[in-house]
């Protein structure tokens, strides 16, 4: 007489697995806190350097507004980093949002580079503080870190890629201010999701006062995928592309900008659970070599061909350095280290426009972008040694 088959009782759910829930509850939240207050800022970008005249300010002027934000997270994630973790998540981005809000209010109403740029240094700590928050919520716990930082980036992209298309039609139809007052409110609704998230402190996270060290292999790393693809790429797009592009600028400036974002939505969820299966640290040394092919590729003229698979590398590489960071800094280290790597990112991101503009105009773009190719592939190539097992979470 045959026995009836075993029968399997449904497996209880684990600590491990509530605490997973939690941070990708968690995360999302942060995510779209970031969301909603971003697209004044991307915006700004489209609409500032070619409505000069509309906010008050020169070309000139215009870029160095643009470039503040970044300049002021160079010598302030320290300090958010240490306010972040004396007040815990919820007070910090729900103070982001609000801050963000004002700003996209201030864009709406006042003229000049001296009224608009303490609005522009204000936005550059509030990205900071909301995009520390984002990260550190997805890696707080190892189990899936790679996976929910992808899905973290699409959550982030939503905001800007809906704002960029409509922004471009209403500045074109009544001006470029309106708009921003419309941004201001949107931003408020982060509100919504910033009361969800935890209430706790971090006062194991406070970090110490920094030391002066050696840049690492990540720093590198950070710096030119910063000096690379957010400045280098970017600027030359422009550049060598503005005889080819169709339409009128504002609506391609804006599509550009919308498709870099529309990557991240559907890609960066793919390059995390690459990351699960493959590893994040193999994927981004495998990444960033076929990156500098492109970078190449399109310094020597294949503009747009080269130029589409760099959006899509970008946007498969956004969310591997977050778990690269946890892993090699866990515990109290872990936000410290990751103020860190995006404070390269933006030294790199602030250099690179510099660069372009300095070298573009007098040296062959094969040559220029040839080096960067080969910096980033020597960066990504050190990130590499010592690399841990392909599975980077269970």
């Amino acid at each position: 007489m045959l026995s009836p088959p075993d029968r399997q009782e449904p497996r209880a759910p684990s600590q491990a697995d509530a605490d997973a829930l939690a941070a990708d509850r968690h995360s999302r939240r942060a995510a779209i806190a970031l969301a909603t207050a971003l697209p004044g800022d991307t915006l700004l970008y489209l609409l500032l350097p070619m409505y000069g005249a509309a906010f008050g300010v020169t070309l000139a002027e215009a870029g160095l507004l643009l470039a503040a934000n970044r300049l002021v997270r160079i010598v302030g994630y320290g300090g958010v980093a240490r306010f972040y973790a004396r007040h815990g998540d919820r007070p910090t981005c729900t103070l982001a949002v609000v801050a963000a809000a004002l700003c996209a209010l201030g864009y709406a109403t006042l003229s000049g580079f001296w009224a608009l740029l303490p609005l522009r240094l204000l936005w550059g700590l509030c990205f900071a503080a909301l995009n520390l928050a984002t990260q550190a919520l997805a890696t707080a716990e190892p189990l899936g870190a790679a996976l929910r930082s992808g899905r973290s980036r699409a959550f982030i992209a939503l905001g800007p890629v809906l704002a960029l298309p409509a922004g471009a039609a209403l500045a074109q139809a009544f001006g470029p201010r309106p708009i921003f007052g419309v941004l201001a409110v949107a931003a408020l609704g982060g509100l919504l999701v910033t009361r969800g998230l935890p209430r706790a402190t971090h006062p194991a996270l406070v970090p110490s006062r920094p030391r002066p060290r050696r840049p690492s292999a990540l720093d590198a790393w950070s710096f030119m995928e910063g000096f690379t693809l957010d400045g280098l790429f970017v600027i030359g797009l422009s550049f060598l592309g503005k005889d080819l592009l169709p339409g009128s600028a504002v609506v391609a400036a804006g599509v550009l900008l919308a498709m870099r974002y529309g990557a991240e939505i559907v890609l960066s969820p793919v390059g995390g659970r690459m990351a699960e299966r493959w590893g994040a640290e193999r994927l981004l040394v495998a990444m960033s070599l076929v990156t500098a092919l492109a970078l190449a590729g399109f310094g020597a003229g294949w503009l747009w061909s080269c130029a589409a698979a760099i959006v899509v590398l970008r946007a498969l590489q956004l969310p591997l350095l977050a778990p690269i960071v946890a892993h090699r800094h866990p515990g109290p280290e872990r936000v410290q280290a990751l103020a860190a790597r995006s404070v390269w990112r933006d030294i790199g991101a602030g250099a690179g426009p510099l660069a372009a503009g300095l070298l573009l105009p007098v040296l062959p773009s094969l040559w220029i972008y040839s080096v960067a190719a080969l910096l980033l592939a020597l960066a990504a190539l050190a990130c590499g040694r010592g690399a841990w097992p392909a599975k980077a979470s269970g």
